[in-house]
């Protein structure tokens, strides 16, 4: 569905990294897809744009995934 590389848009709401949980203000974190980390379901690990709380790279589901135009 996405490749690596590819520069994408991220609904981060509800969900946690590390120690982050992120609110329900992040729907449009800009970043790009590092990799596949799952098939079933689909997940993959994005490289975001700027750093919330010294996370950078968070694990997302293909469904808060959007390609950025």
């Amino acid at each position: 569905m996405f490749q690596s590389g590819q520069d994408v848009r991220v609904n981060l709401a509800g969900l946690q990294a590390e120690s982050v949980m992120f609110q329900a203000a992040v729907t449009d974190a800009v970043g790009h897809i590092v990799k596949q980390t799952s098939e079933q379901p689909p997940k993959y690990l994005v490289k975001l744009l700027f750093s919330f709380r010294g996370v950078t790279e968070v694990e997302v589901p293909a469904d808060h995934i959007h390609a950025d135009r």
